[in-house]
């Protein structure tokens, strides 16, 4: 064997034989990395389960379980067969009978349905003797997508049992649906997005603002000057979140201009009231920022703790873009704790429905206990950071 072929065996046996043990040493040394790294295998590993499982639930463009009203002012034998194929449905469930016109305005009002089913008096008779009657369908249309599916659903439910009454029958019964949508006949989807965008915006900005305030003076050095300060902890936080907050309402003002001028949007209740609801959520956000400023060790690792934590639950559990009842009932029970969810209602039921404070004062109370709740916690948690 010449010197060359001596050569390129040995390297070869280097490679496959004698560098096999180093190899496998880096291997095991780069894996106790990522063992002993909580943080990285958790997102390696649990992120994607997590993720799969809602957006496998969450991301669907299937409306179920909603929840709808009845108006039967005939009470026959043709309504009931209806009703009970309606509630018989996956997509509807049946809360409420109501008594009257003025009982339907009222349930829209307080966000209890999506839908009404109206039955005139006398249906049957008109579908026998004239073979064709009229069934209304009331929908909220702040939500456009959701309108337009719900009342599909219920024509095509209604066209079956029209269908299986007209089996042999020489003239056809036809029942006619009247469509009527509530607070946006035009079904604009502009009407439904800025809400989200809204509380979307404002989650995000606010928070990732927030989040790296008091990051910042540890990795500049600047929290010793800050730590022998007369000021006790809670006037130290409401001292950093006061500029945020101006900025934050300069970015309110911005978003309604341009949702009224250019989205033509309109604002049906007060303007007031709205201002007052988002800048109590702005105030929530905040707070939610400051709590993650007290933990993060890094300015990244705050801005990255904020971004993940917030992005996906305002997106997926504010109810703008997919509705919170087609989720299995853990996912609702979590959407609770996410506060876009109630600043979303709040705006919507404000500035879409034109409702007042009576309409909202829960989603109002709800946002109260969480903002003294997390500015509770950060003060707690910058306490510790000053002992």
């Amino acid at each position: 064997m010449d010197a060359q072929s001596l050569n390129t065996h040995k390297a070869k046996k280097s490679l496959f034989g004698g560098g096999s043990k180093q190899f496998f040493i880096f291997v095991k040394k780069e894996w106790l990395h990522i063992w002993r790294d909580r943080r990285t295998l958790f997102i390696l590993i649990w992120m994607p389960i997590v993720q799969i499982i809602l957006y496998g639930f969450a991301l669907t463009n299937e409306v179920k379980n909603s929840q709808i009203a009845v108006f039967d002012q005939s009470n026959d034998q043709a309504t009931s067969n209806i009703i009970h194929e309606i509630d018989a449905s996956r997509y509807f469930e049946i809360i409420k009978y109501l008594h009257s016109y003025k009982d339907i305005g009222a349930t829209f009002r307080q966000g209890k349905i999506r839908l009404a089913i109206v039955f005139p008096s006398n249906f049957r008779n008109d579908l026998l003797h004239t073979n064709s009657a009229q069934v209304q369908l009331i929908a909220d249309a702040s939500d456009p997508n959701t309108a337009n599916t719900l009342t599909n659903y219920a024509t095509a439910i209604i066209n079956d049992y029209q269908q299986s009454l007209n089996q042999n029958k020489v003239l056809p019964y036809t029942i006619k649906t009247q469509l009527r949508m509530l607070y946006n006949p035009e079904l604009k989807s502009a009407y439904n997005f800025v809400p989200g965008v809204m509380a979307l915006v404002l989650m995000l900005v606010c928070a990732m603002m927030t989040s790296i305030a008091i990051v910042r003076e540890k990795e500049l050095g600047t929290m010793e000057v800050i730590l022998v300060s007369p000021l006790k902890p809670f006037r130290i936080i409401i001292a950093k979140t006061i500029p945020y907050l101006a900025v934050s309402m300069l970015n309110i003002a911005c978003i309604l201009l341009l949702s009224v001028y250019v989205l033509k949007v309109p604002i049906n209740g007060s303007l007031f009231l709205l201002i007052a609801e988002s800048t109590l959520f702005t105030i929530t956000a905040l707070s939610i920022g400051i709590l993650i400023s007290n933990g993060a060790k890094t300015q990244q690792a705050a801005m990255f703790t904020s971004l993940l934590s917030l992005f996906l639950p305002t997106l997926l559990f504010s109810g703008f873009l997919f509705p919170i009842e087609n989720m299995p009932l853990p996912l609702q029970i979590i959407s609770n704790i996410v506060p876009s969810k109630w600043y979303y209602i709040i705006v919507e039921s404000i500035m879409i429905k034109g409702l007042g404070f009576a309409a909202i004062w829960k989603e109002t109370l709800i946002l109260v206990v969480m903002t003294f709740v997390l500015l509770g916690l950060s003060i707690k948690n910058f306490k510790i950071r000053l002992a």
